[in-house]
């Protein structure tokens, strides 16, 4: 009862047959195979298949989110930390415990949101230069991280908004260029 097998069923090879009542206890022969589905992505316009990149929407959600949860969880270890040295001589294991989980939840939500925003200017930044270029490559992400670096410091001068912008840029270089090495060397 193998569906999947294209050369017992002489179908495309960009489909499979399937039967919507394989799974019941009903036997099954290879004319009942109702439906031919495709294997590989569909797209209504070639235009969809030559672009391999999440929409604005979907970029805001996905760097937003990580970079919340990633800040969160960055800061609720740093407030673990903060919880422990904040242990007095006389303190009972409640009283530690709960130390420990208001420095973390502290630190962790205060440091998630200062990151979330940070992922949601980049993503919005990202975005606007892949609609404006109409391209996305290494230098638009370059370029996003150095405008959300001068953006998140531009209220404290010029000259830390242009120091925060080249790190900035320098950091999402960075984070491309190693991602592209990830994808070249390890075998995932």
């Amino acid at each position: 009862m193998a569906a999947n097998n294209r050369s017992d069923h002489g179908s495309d090879e960009n489909t499979r047959l399937y039967n919507p009542y394989q799974n019941y206890e009903v036997p099954i022969n290879k004319s009942q195979y109702l439906y031919k589905l495709p294997t590989s992505p569909e797209f209504l316009f070639t235009e969809e298949a030559l672009r391999q990149r999440r929409s604005w929407g979907e970029n805001l959600t996905f760097y937003t989110g990580t970079a919340y949860l990633g800040g969160s969880a960055a800061g609720a270890s740093l407030g673990v930390i903060t919880g422990v040295k904040s242990f007095e001589s006389g303190d009972t294991t409640k009283l530690k415990i709960n130390r420990i989980l208001n420095s973390s939840g502290q630190v962790g939500r205060t440091w998630g949101n200062r990151v979330g925003i940070i992922g949601l200017v980049y993503a919005g930044i990202e975005s606007g230069v892949v609609a404006g270029t109409d391209r996305d490559d290494v230098w638009t992400s370059v370029v996003a991280g150095l405008g959300t670096g001068a953006v998140c410091r531009a209220a404290r001068g010029v000259r830390s908004a242009a120091v925060a912008g080249a790190l900035g840029g320098l950091a999402a270089g960075a984070v491309v260029a190693g991602k592209q090495i990830v994808k070249r060397y390890v075998p995932i």
